[in-house]
């Protein structure tokens, strides 16, 4: 399980000192060596390690990684070159056309928006091959809490996006008035038609952006 490093680590070295820390790193070392765990170990803290605490501008909260060969990279929706685009990252699609005019690209690798400042942070940060939610309750919760309590302290507007459930239940948490928080209903294909087509957040969060001075984000993903 490789680490953290950067400003990151700074914000969350506190946490790998406490009992919880330690016996997740000893449960996920073990699955690692027993099992076929995803995403690939290297690529566990993908999402801090492209997006530095600093050049945050916005959180997308995702669940756990995709659970099928060749997914999963450490970015919540997003999937590796090459990889078949899932139904929920379709659906993100459809609406940025909606919202933003960006054409449909012909794959789902995501790291243009964590460049540009979108932690796109899953709350469980590992998951067994085919088992959805197998590594639910091992402990990720409690530190990607810690993390989500760091940016919710950032004296600085954020915009949080908050889509379904269980990123809904993260609201509570987000306390700092600076940061616009936006929900929506879960771009699955179960969830979608409930609201999440038509909630316009990523022009929401680019008009946010520019009304703070700040660099919009540019949600198109090209082609390759």
């Amino acid at each position: 399980m490789s680490g953290l490093n950067g400003d990151w680590y700074e914000a969350l070295k506190g946490e790998f000192a406490k009992p919880y820390y330690r016996k997740l790193f000893a449960t996920v070392n073990e699955e690692y060596k027993t099992r076929l765990i995803f995403p690939p170990a290297k690529d566990i803290f993908n999402a801090f390690h492209l997006t530095p605490l600093k050049d945050v501008k916005v959180v997308i909260l995702g669940q756990d990684p995709y659970h099928n060969h060749g997914q999963a990279h450490g970015l919540c929706f997003s999937v590796q070159k090459g990889v078949e685009i899932p139904p929920s990252l379709v659906n993100i699609y459809k609406e940025l056309h909606d919202d933003l005019g960006c054409y449909i690209p012909n794959n789902g690798y995501l790291v243009k928006w964590a460049k540009q400042g979108v932690l796109l942070l899953n709350t469980v940060l590992t998951v067994r091959a085919h088992q959805a939610n197998s590594h639910r309750g091992i402990g990720w919760e409690e530190f990607t809490d810690a993390a989500i309590r760091v940016l919710n302290a950032q004296d600085r507007p954020l915009v949080f996006l908050l889509w379904g459930r269980p990123a809904q239940n993260k609201k509570p948490m987000l306390t700092n008035p600076k940061h616009l928080i936006l929900e929506a209903p879960h771009p699955s294909p179960l969830s979608a038609y409930r609201g999440f087509f038509g909630c316009r957040h990523f022009s929401q969060t680019n008009e946010f952006l520019q009304f703070h001075e700040l660099e919009p984000i540019d949600w198109q993903i090209e082609n390759i």
